[in-house]
């Protein structure tokens, strides 16, 4: 199983690993702090090194529990020693829209109780569905305002494990329609915004709200009779 260390550390830009299998794409770490992808947020790109040689990491993805890095080229092989090299700007713009999507749901369940129905995101811009019947533009100024005023405030964001059944008592810990974890997990990561939010989450995020700038709701939309969506994108302070 391979250790993730974007979990353990969202800041680390470049590590070194083993390969520990060839399959027909890719290889398979020990360890990485590449994201593989999953909820709405895209899997990191890259570049990995062995000595001299360069190859490109244009996609990650996870197979059952294993972390499988597809490369540009040929494939080293098992045993070698490589050098991991994130595209960090796109993963930094990453962790921010990603923390920004948690600040708008906190915002929205405390203040409307609304879950979520979707989302997905790009570097610097997303959207997220939620449940409402009616959006009007007034309202989304609103929400706007409040978001950027919970992102001065600072708070820290910390993440934790918890055994599955400490996780699944905190009240209102999934905020989306559907409860995405699966049956088999025996732990669950929850991401938590000091003094606003706490959510289940797998993703890389930032250490504290100011880091995310500011956001603005450039769109909202209706995708159903109580499915209503934001769209957003971030800007620096």
């Amino acid at each position: 199983m391979t250790e993730l260390l974007y979990h353990a550390d969202s800041y680390l830009k470049e590590f070194q690993a083993t390969v520990t299998d060839v399959t027909e794409s890719g290889i398979v770490l020990d360890r990485t702090a590449f994201y593989p992808g999953g909820g709405g947020q895209p899997n990191d790109v890259g570049v990995i090194r062995i000595g001299d040689v360069e190859y490109v990491v244009p996609k990650v993805s996870r197979k059952d529990s294993t972390i499988v890095h597809e490369l540009g080229g040929g494939l080293p092989s098992v045993g070698d020693i490589v050098t991991g090299v994130l595209d960090w700007g796109r993963r930094y713009k990453l962790m921010r829209t990603h923390t920004s999507l948690h600040i708008l749901c906190g915002v929205i369940w405390r203040d409307y109780r609304a879950q979520v129905t979707g989302g997905n995101m790009d570097p610097l811009a997303a959207r997220m569905d939620f449940e409402f019947e009616n959006l009007t533009a007034e309202f989304a100024e609103a929400v706007e305002a409040t978001v950027n005023k919970e992102i001065d405030a600072d708070y820290p964001i910390s993440a934790r494990v918890l055994p599955r059944d400490e996780a699944m008592a905190i009240p209102d810990l999934i905020r989306t329609k559907i409860n995405l974890l699966a049956e088999g997990i025996p732990e669950v990561r929850v991401l938590e915004i000091h003094g606003l939010d706490l959510q289940a989450d797998g993703g890389t995020h930032v250490a504290s709200t100011k880091e995310v700038g500011r956001i603005r709701i450039v769109g909202h939309e209706s995708k159903g009779r109580i499915n209503k969506r934001f769209r957003i994108q971030i800007e620096d302070a």
